[in-house]
């Protein structure tokens, strides 16, 4: 058996590089996120063309675009630091923003092109973040260490 150099007191493990697949959804995130906040902002700005009776549904439509853009914006940080929570977070929203855009698409007229482009973006971004090598980027940083890979290996026998 070999043993590891010793590390120097206080110093903390390399860590490793974030993978280009994951860089570019981080980018992809922020841009959907606040293009999904601006799509929200004229959804719901087109309440004032609509028939009296799909003012609710196209103002709740509007909020919830904006919402769930902001909500996506602030885990993106998370996305770039590795964290899964913030993966499994961003997920969830992209899942119910990827569901107004259908609805957005179904119900409304003017806004087609924008919610489709919104659509195929998120969709490129869950599979970026789900599929390798961006999957492989937030498996558990104690594992990714290879004292701990040893000291595991070394406990299981």
């Amino acid at each position: 058996m070999t043993a590891d150099p010793p590390t120097p007191t206080g110093a903390e493990p390399v860590a490793a590089r974030r993978p280009v697949v994951v860089t570019i959804s981080v980018v992809l995130v922020y841009v959907s996120a606040f293009a999904a906040v601006l799509l929200g902002i004229l959804v719901l700005l087109s309440r004032y063309e609509v028939v009296s009776s799909d003012v609710l549904p196209v103002s709740l439509l509007g909020a919830g675009i904006i919402l769930f853009g902001l909500l996506l914006v602030a885990v993106a940080s998370g996305i770039a630091r590795g964290s899964r929570l913030s993966r499994t977070l961003a997920t969830v929203y992209l899942a119910i923003l990827i569901l107004l855009n259908v609805v957005t698409i179904a119900t409304t007229d003017g806004w087609d092109w924008s919610a489709a482009a919104q659509f195929a973006v998120e969709v490129l971004i869950v599979l970026a973040l789900w599929l390798p090598p961006g999957a492989r980027h937030f498996r558990r940083r104690e594992a990714a260490d290879p004292a701990d890979q040893a000291a595991a290996s070394d406990r299981a026998t």
